[in-house]
């Protein structure tokens, strides 16, 4: 099955200036979702989006795999996808994805379907840029 989402994710980030982004494909299982996310934080990456695994099914794992990988939650993230999400269908209540840190790596779990991430996207950008500035001890102005 070809990984639509991916690409849109892959777009999106070129359009706000994200540079060479890198672009992985893994199976549905958390032990691979986990270990990929410790690479990326081994090699310094800033953001990972995942996409897809967020749902109810039983092979939807991300979310389990993010609650593990990360220090600290980042609810405002996707309850703002979420309220985005729900004002176009009533189905976006049933994402379970989450976002957080461990240390300077922000990870934000968007869902699988291409119109559900091109949403996610849209509620979440350039939004969570300006949440770098905060880390490196900016203040809250409103420009991202």
């Amino acid at each position: 099955r070809q990984d639509k989402s991916g690409q849109i994710i892959l777009e999106a980030l070129k359009n706000y200036g994200i540079a060479d982004p890198a672009y992985h494909v893994l199976p549905d299982e958390a032990e691979a979702i986990l270990k990929k996310m410790h690479q990326c934080y081994k090699e310094k990456f800033d953001l990972v989006l995942t996409t897809g695994g967020t749902g109810l099914g039983p092979r939807d794992v991300t979310v389990e795999a993010t609650q593990q990988f990360i220090d600290r939650e980042v609810p405002g993230i996707m309850e703002a996808a979420r309220s985005f999400g729900q004002r176009r269908t009533p189905y976006a209540m049933l994402s379970r994805g989450i976002a957080g840190l461990k240390g300077g790596m922000l990870v934000v779990n968007l869902p699988g379907s291409s119109r559900g991430t091109e949403e996610t996207l849209a509620a979440i950008f350039p939004a969570i840029l300006h949440g770098y500035k905060m880390m490196e001890g900016g203040g809250h102005g409103v420009n991202a």
